[in-house]
């Protein structure tokens, strides 16, 4: 089976909806043949996809382009549309072209939409999977900006091109997609290696462990952590200042989903990727609202069911309220850990699916 796997580069929470599934597929097909088309640097897509890949190493979507990981740069964002949607006929010409050249057999995308416009024109089948797509995310910012209209009539035409859409759970709903299916939640596991960093850090054995993930975007930090008794914070690098406790993830020279299953919370923004995956390991989650993210009410309802999660304002993060708001989380009777098999669903549909 040749694959062409087609992974928004919007930060790391589209790979990690789509590694999972691409490594159960690999031990349903051990000959896989798969290229990544995938704006993602090639370290992160390694870090989380099993055995080897081609790559073609560009965007195959837009995404939004952000500020940062909390705020969506519209006037980038809608010339980006501008310029991807140029001349689209032509672009999606060229990209059926070059999928028919290169003989794939199906193309998987998540939740890119040019592959599945040039995948139908080249008359090879598709699947996409996502909890949201573009077309929905995009709208609810840049719908009133000009030429927006045609620029969403060509995305909601490539998705509604796809030969089944796939929505894990939790999902956006997207009744305007003619072929969705739900399937469960999907989460790669890591290994609770607490003990090892409690050993590494010359750490006290009571203390907590407080991990920052803010899905793979820079976050423009606005404040300094507080310092609190037994609060150890794991934070990407560019987060700072260098402090007794404040520890960088380079620092720790662990995979992500190790320290968050060695966690005792997980701070984060709205996201599919961080509160599957936290309620996969049944870590509490603080997450900062996004009152204007599509995504929001149906994520954060979900979260609140299966995992111990509470939402705070971002200014929280930054003051002692927020020793009292984790306080308060650790206090709720903790929800066992959630079962995830939606990647093994997505695998065998792409298996069923395939030539």
């Amino acid at each position: 089976m040749k694959l062409l796997a087609a992974i928004s580069q919007h930060g790391l929470g589209h790979l990690a909806q789509a590694a999972p599934v691409l490594n159960a597929l690999r031990v349903l097909q051990p000959g896989l043949e798969l290229t990544i088309w995938s704006g993602l640097n090639p370290a992160a897509l390694h870090a989380r996809i099993e055995g080897p890949f081609e790559h073609r190493h560009e965007a195959a979507d837009v995404g939004l382009i952000m500020h940062d990981a909390m705020r969506v740069d519209l006037t980038a964002s809608h010339a980006a549309y501008q310029a991807f949607h140029a001349d689209w006929p032509a672009r999606v010409q060229r990209e059926a072209a070059w999928l028919r050249a290169q003989a794939f057999d199906q193309v998987f995308v998540d939740v890119a939409y040019l592959p599945l416009a040039a995948a139908a024109q080249a008359g090879i089948g598709s699947v996409a999977l996502c909890s949201l797509n573009w077309a929905d995310i995009a709208q609810a910012y840049l719908a009133e900006r000009p030429g927006a209209a045609e620029i969403f009539r060509e995305m909601n035409a490539a998705y509604a091109a796809a030969g089944v859409f796939l929505q894990p759970e939790p999902s956006m709903p997207m009744p305007q997609l003619p072929r969705r299916r739900g399937i469960a939640p999907i989460a790669a596991r890591g290994r609770n290696r607490r003990q090892e960093l409690i050993e590494k850090l010359a750490l006290p054995a009571t203390c907590k462990l407080a991990l920052l993930g803010f899905g793979g975007i820079a976050y423009q930090s606005k404040g300094r952590l507080p310092e609190l008794a037994d609060i150890i914070w794991l934070v990407p690098d560019d987060w700072g200042p260098e402090r007794a406790d404040v520890i960088p993830f380079s620092a720790l020279d662990l995979p992500f989903l190790d320290l968050l299953a060695s966690s005792d919370v997980l701070l984060t923004k709205v996201g599919y990727g961080g509160f599957v995956e936290a309620a996969v390991h049944a870590v509490p989650v603080l997450y900062m609202g996004r009152p204007d993210w599509p995504e929001t009410p149906y994520l954060a309802t979900w979260l609140e069911k299966h995992g111990n999660a509470a939402a705070i304002e971002e200014p929280v993060l930054f003051s002692s309220r927020v020793e009292t708001a984790m306080a308060e989380l650790w206090r709720q009777p903790r929800k066992a850990a959630i079962r995830a098999d939606g990647a093994a669903q997505a695998a065998r549909h792409l298996l069923a699916r395939k030539g």
